[in-house]
């Protein structure tokens, strides 16, 4: 096995969402995933501590993306103005991969509990860093749960628009900014 190319997480991040596809997550073993990826079982335990972790992959660097382009956003923008420059800078660093792996990822989610409730809890690791990231520009509390909680959606909302269209070529920043702006306006008629 060819232990020493590069890209191991990717590999083992797209054997396990396809085999989680074929065969369900419950059947797939960390030795088919390693397999898959070309790799062995010691270099997926170095990546991963189980096969549930394969699902959260990033979620510390996109985490890190969406806070950084809430710091660096302008000191007068608001805190949904602040939420949509750390979007576009974590959309940014999306590329075709993400975007491929976007539907098998989806299937994936939809036919494991274990994997939603993964998914959920990315959901919240990711919220909880814009939280933080809005609360040290002064945002006050509630607001800034808000304003990330609707970043976290109009993520999602812009990544599954992206992923489902392959043909365009935008990229998926204007789709999770697009979203974003629905998500405002929407909230206008909240009362």
């Amino acid at each position: 096995m060819a232990r020493w190319q590069p890209g191991a997480t990717q590999r083992l991040v797209v054997a396990a969402v396809d085999l989680f596809t074929e065969q369900g997550y419950d059947a797939t073993t960390v030795a088919q995933i390693a397999e898959r990826a070309g790799v062995t079982k010691s270099t997926f335990f170095r990546h991963f501590s189980d096969k549930r972790e394969l699902l959260v992959a990033g979620q510390e660097t996109l985490s890190r993306l969406l806070a950084e382009g809430i710091a660096e956003a302008p000191t007068d923008a608001s805190p949904l103005d602040a939420v949509a420059a750390g979007l576009e800078r974590a959309s940014g660093e999306m590329g075709t991969a993400n975007r491929e792996l976007g539907p098998r990822l989806k299937a994936a989610v939809a036919a494991s509990t274990e994997l939603q409730e993964r998914d959920a809890l990315k959901s919240v690791g990711l919220a909880a860093a814009m939280t933080d990231a809005l609360a040290a520009r002064g945002v006050a509390d509630p607001l800034a749960h808000l304003a990330a909680e609707l970043g976290v959606l109009a993520f999602k909302r812009g990544y599954a628009r992206w992923s489902e269209n392959p043909a365009d070529d935008t990229g998926l920043a204007p789709h999770a900014l697009a979203a974003l702006a629905e998500l405002r306006d929407a909230t206008t008629s909240l009362g």
